[in-house]
């Protein structure tokens, strides 16, 4: 097997997508290709840090074209949520790590931000963030509330110390240490702490379209698409174990960073056709709301959204769905 590469593109992995994407999602599909094969028109928003940014940082961002990314049309948004984006292409600089000192703000996809403002999590609630690295999800949810107990798991220990470095460098001392970060098998938590959080973040391992289409050597891109079918089945066992770990009445978000309908839609109908326990959430007021910042896939159910890239609104790919555990 020959995998050849074209700016930096490996073409195997491309044409992979090529044949499952198109079928899958269309016309739509050759825009959003020229999103993803083109990371020059990538864009990164700026997520302020509520417990250390300083007013000047915000008029930077102003003077430079970012406005906010979220308005209040939204079903859930803090006040103390701030997220800034450019419609153009450009890159703020990154804050480097440095011990005892917080950064002011984390460069994400403003996709990201979804799946929390889906969950919506109250000052109180006890909240589990199952697949938490490289906690920039983790830090949104702080950023919206102050949970009673915070929990954030990460079950690869590389990547686990990646989420430790990454709390460090956005939450106080004293905060940080309230949090739990552990590096647990996701799949066990329901079986170690049942019925014990309101609510959960499953942001799970999934066929990242972004960087696979970038992958750095050939035989990695050879085994992440032999191991894709894999990913489905892993996602469907982190998903009973969250149901498990969640109290009745609590509410669950799954969210990736794929456009694969396996990994996606196909979990969650598994979820609620195997599981009687749980009902779907409406979300489609979050896509009204943002409809000016984000594009989304018509084609979907109340309960989950579909971001899909384009020029000048780059964000995604990100699928969010919600149910709630009877």
């Amino acid at each position: 097997l020959i995998l050849t590469y074209s700016s930096g593109q490996c073409t195997f992995v491309l044409d992979h997508f090529e044949k499952q994407y198109s079928t899958e999602l269309g016309d739509a599909w050759s825009t959003i290709r020229e999103v993803l094969t083109y990371p020059s028109c990538w864009q990164h928003a700026v997520l302020l840090n509520k417990f250390s940014h300083t007013a000047d940082l915000e008029d930077t961002l102003c003077a430079q074209g970012y406005h906010p990314a979220f308005r209040g049309t939204l079903p859930y948004l803090p006040r103390s949520l701030k997220c800034y984006v450019s419609r153009t292409p450009r890159r703020f600089p990154s804050q480097k790590h440095q011990s005892g000192k917080l950064k002011e703000y984390y460069l994400l996809n403003a996709a990201s931000v979804l799946p929390v403002l889906a969950l919506e999590v109250k000052d109180g609630e006890d909240v589990l963030d199952l697949c938490a690295a490289p906690g920039g999800k983790s830090v949104v949810i702080l950023q919206c509330a102050h949970p009673g107990q915070f929990h954030c798991n990460e079950y690869d220990e590389l990547r686990s110390r990646w989420l430790k470095q990454t709390m460090e460098s956005f939450i106080p001392h004293p905060l940080f240490n309230l949090i739990t970060v552990s590096n647990l098998d996701g799949r066990q938590i329901g079986e170690l702490k049942p019925e014990f959080y309101d609510k959960i973040l499953v942001d799970a391992p999934c066929s990242n379209d972004r960087s696979w289409l970038f992958s750095s050597d050939i035989q990695q891109a050879t085994l992440r698409l032999l191991q894709r079918n894999e990913l489905s089945v892993l996602q469907f066992q982190l998903l009973r174990s969250a149901i498990k770990a969640l109290r009745p009445g609590g509410s669950l978000v799954y969210s990736t960073c794929t456009l694969s309908k396996e990994e996606n839609s196909s979990v969650i109908n598994l979820i609620l056709n195997s599981c009687s326990n749980v009902i779907p959430v409406n979300i489609s007021e979050i896509a009204k709301a943002v409809s000016q910042e984000f594009t989304f896939h018509s084609d979907t159910q109340q309960h989950e959204l579909l971001v899909l890239p384009e020029k000048g609104r780059a964000w995604g790919p990100m699928y969010v769905a919600k149910l709630q555990k009877m």
